[in-house]
């Protein structure tokens, strides 16, 4: 069944409105009509079930069916900062990792990034970054759409690390910790209710020695990715897999 995200303000009592391209989607792509059925998030965890009432160019009623419960989201909240990659790797990045089930994603700027950032484009590529994000939310059947964060510089980035249970910097030259080493104690430690989760992935050129050595003094755990080294846009998507993995959201051990 086709979902869609909307803000909270468009639920008004036992009706909610979809408005711009949702409601263009719902009525030219979908041919949608009186009757149909949908089911409407509002992004932070209320999920319902809608029945349409009128469809027109820019603006869809729905009448509540039903208040839906829903378990899509991960245990664990896993945040991926990620060094802004070339191009449009980023892209992925957010496409896949909402998908698999990432929370929220911090792009930074790290001594080895090499796209010229530009401060004057930022609004635009946030816009752009949450689109994908919402999309991606909607196919994958989530009931909150993962926050996409201004960038940081990698000192900004070092300050968040507090806020965290546990902070996962990736790193080929880790010293023998593995990923699943760091997070499989961490996950069964946290067999009752949630934790917040941090994944730091570095650009095409990897880390700097010296960034990594502040990643730990800050308090993150060193770990790699097994034996091969991953492109900097896959890194992401593979700890997140192994920590959800872990944590019982793939059929771990938990």
């Amino acid at each position: 069944m086709q979902r869609y995200f909307v803000e909270k303000e468009q639920f008004e009592n036992d009706t909610v409105r979809i408005l711009g391209e949702d409601a263009r989607h719902i009525g030219k792509v979908m041919r949608g009509r009186a009757g149909d059925e949908i089911i409407v998030c509002d992004g932070a965890g209320r999920v319902v079930l809608a029945e349409l009432e009128s469809v027109e160019a820019g603006e869809v009623g729905a009448k509540i069916v039903e208040e839906m419960k829903e378990t899509s989201e991960a245990r664990f909240r896993v945040d991926i900062a990620q060094s802004l990659p070339k191009g449009d790797k980023l892209e992925t990045v957010i496409q896949k990792c909402t998908e698999i089930g990432a929370s929220a994603f911090v792009p930074f700027l790290s001594e080895r990034t090499v796209v010229q950032y530009d401060a004057k484009k930022e609004e635009k590529r946030l816009q752009r970054w949450s689109k994908i994000a919402k999309e991606a939310a909607e196919q994958s059947h989530r009931s909150r759409i993962p926050d996409v964060r201004q960038p940081l510089t990698y000192k900004q980035l070092l300050k968040t690390f507090a806020n965290y249970d546990l902070v996962l910097f990736c790193y080929e030259k880790e010293n023998g910790l593995q990923l699943r080493d760091a997070v499989r104690p961490f996950a069964e430690s946290k067999t009752e209710g949630s934790a917040n989760v941090l994944v730091v992935v570095g650009p095409e050129g990897g880390f700097a020695e010296r960034e990594a050595d502040e990643a730990a003094a800050s308090g993150a755990k060193i770990a790699g990715l097994g034996k091969r080294i991953l492109r900097a846009e896959t890194a992401g998507m593979a700890a997140l897999a192994c920590i959800l993995y872990e944590s019982g959201e793939m059929g771990g051990n938990l």
